[in-house]
């Protein structure tokens, strides 16, 4: 199978586009770069819990737009810039501790849109929300 990345993509690079942002506030580590997906994880504490103990909704949709929105920034062609346009994430089951992990892929990349799809794991490998992510790549301005 042939990367499906246009332009270098290493985790140091990841890393280092995400200091002093959302991503680093939240502890979002960057864990790996395959041929054909993008994985990264967020803890579960103080920083990212709800009110009633688990895992905010909103910090899972910020890890999964995380992956997406990267990956698809390094999948676009050199001289494009990458906006979400839309995203949704179905939540199965709630997390109180430890580490969520999620693992993203393109279903679609093509000249004018990629749509990625990432899949958020707790420790114990259960599902606990599948998210999409619809992004427009547009040349740079």
């Amino acid at each position: 199978m042939n990367p499906i990345w246009k332009t270098p993509i290493s985790l140091e690079l990841l890393s280092a586009l995400s200091v002093d942002t959302a991503v680093s506030h939240l502890g979002i580590e960057f864990l790996e770069v395959g041929e054909d997906f993008l994985r990264a994880r967020v803890p579960v504490d103080a920083r990212t819990r709800q009110p009633m103990g688990l895992l905010h909704g909103g910090v899972s949709v910020v890890l999964a737009e995380t992956i997406g929105s990267l990956g698809a920034h390094f999948a676009a062609p050199p001289g494009h810039q990458v906006v979400g346009v839309e995203v949704n994430a179905n939540h199965l089951r709630g997390t109180r501790s430890g580490w969520v992990t999620g693992t993203g892929r393109p279903l679609h990349v093509g000249r004018s849109t990629q749509v990625w799809q990432v899949e958020l794991v707790n420790e114990e490998g259960q599902l606990i929300c599948v998210s999409r992510i619809t992004l427009a790549i547009l040349p740079q301005r």
